[in-house]
């Protein structure tokens, strides 16, 4: 399939589990490490540089049952866990990311809603957050130290960062923005690439004041001390972008969960009614969001180098997928925008190649350019119309409006590896 598209490079995630099953790092499965050997070494046979994540959502259950990512302890497991990662695969891999989005910590240990599940409202999120932000600084500084020289590969960290704008101007829409804006998207970049380090302060004086106000002697808030805060700032060779959507925003009234990160944020979202949308109830087409978040990174941390490590669309089961298809010229459009205002972009990845089973709502949102049919034993990959127009936008390096191929036939091209990144 990778072959078939003509890309230069395949994002790919290792499993904590595969490498290390017990999460002992003096226990390797030498077959999972083989695996990602195959993988790697197809993938440069054909021009195909890999970029690797070392942490997307698969934790090995040992280190859950000693409190998983609520454990400081976890951040040396962590730091461990990318030595064995590094010295088996830096030798090949010249782009990784850390850890895949930290703000899933809200669903995976305040909400309870995703594994493992753990329902800790207002105080869980927080405790994961700031360990696996410690994690990514720490294998960060570990390959800066000892691989960076040797190998001059790049790491940087994958962050959920979609827009949001006020519903309107009226000026508690504009705060309630102001608000989810630190948190949804400050909260991660502020520590790592502000001059200043740390949480952002208004993140740091809601959570204290609703903390006091609740009954608790101390924030929710986890503090980073001097030497945390100094270990985390800078601790990025880039931002990896993963973006999908817009949301409006205003102050909330209903009643959430006391404590919880949603009361803390206390907004409700919605979206404009002319905005496309897609087969997941909360992904909606709003393309210039990417422009303006990518505006909104150059302005508060001063022009860093972008990945695009995540952006997709989901629809039911069909080959004519049109809707990906324009939502995906029409973010191509809108990054083209934020590069010629300044944007310094590495590259761009669709999510998803094929479709895969998708959090809690299994196989039926489908975000692949490639159809999987899950009931078949082969589990066939059939391509859709946007793997074909993803593969036409490759090959010529601009985002044509009209094109559509006659049929869906897609075949390796004669000349593959054209650039590398």
């Amino acid at each position: 399939m990778l072959r078939e598209l003509g890309v230069d490079y395949y994002r790919f995630s290792i499993a904590w589990t595969r490498i290390l099953p017990t999460g002992r790092s003096h226990n390797i499965n030498e077959k999972g490490v083989q695996y990602y050997n195959n993988l790697i070494d197809e993938l440069l046979k054909y021009n195909i540089q890999p970029m690797v994540t070392l942490y997307h959502f698969d934790l090995p259950q040992k280190l859950q049952d000693l409190g998983g990512w609520t454990n400081p302890l976890i951040v040396g497991w962590f730091e461990d866990y990318a030595r064995v990662v590094f010295e088996k695969f830096a030798d090949r891999v010249k782009y990784w990311v850390t850890v895949n989005q930290p703000s899933s910590c809200v669903m995976a240990y305040g909400e309870g809603v995703i594994a493992p599940g753990v329902v800790f409202n207002g105080v869980g999120e927080y405790l994961c957050i700031k360990n696996m932000l410690l994690a990514h600084a720490a294998a960060y500084r570990l390959y800066e130290k000892e691989y960076k020289k040797k190998y001059k590969g790049s790491v940087g960290i994958a962050l959920e960062l979609n827009w949001s704008d006020p519903i309107n101007n009226k000026t508690a829409n504009v705060e309630a923005t102001d608000r989810y804006k630190q948190f949804t998207l400050d909260l991660y970049l502020h520590p790592i690439w502000s001059k200043q380090g740390d949480f952002p302060s208004l993140v740091k004086e809601v959570i204290a004041k609703k903390s006091r106000e609740q009954g608790f002697k101390r924030s929710r808030l986890p503090v980073l001390s001097s030497e945390e805060k100094q270990m985390l700032k800078g601790s990025a060779d880039f931002i990896g972008i993963n973006h999908y959507t817009t949301n409006l925003v205003k102050p909330s009234k209903a009643q959430y969960i006391v404590p919880s990160f949603n009361d803390d944020v206390g907004v409700e979202l919605s979206y404009r009614k002319d905005w496309m949308q897609a087969k997941s109830p909360w992904l909606r087409s709003a393309p210039y969001g990417l422009y303006k978040l990518c505006l909104y990174i150059n302005k508060h941390y001063d022009y860093p180098k972008v990945f695009i490590t995540e952006h997709g669309w989901s629809t039911s089961q069909a080959l004519w997928d049109n809707s990906r298809v324009e939502n995906l010229r029409g973010y191509l459009k809108a990054l083209l925008f934020a590069i010629e205002d300044g944007t310094e972009v590495i590259g761009y990845t669709a999510w998803s190649l094929m479709d895969n089973v998708e959090w809690n709502a299994g196989v039926s949102e489908r975000f692949g350019l490639y159809e999987v049919d899950f009931d078949s034993k082969e589990k066939t990959r059939t391509a859709r119309l946007s793997a074909l127009v993803y593969k036409r936008i490759i090959e010529k390096r601009i985002v044509e409006s009209d094109w559509t191929p006659t049929n869906l036939d897609i075949n390796i091209s004669n000349k593959e590896g054209r650039v590398e990144l």
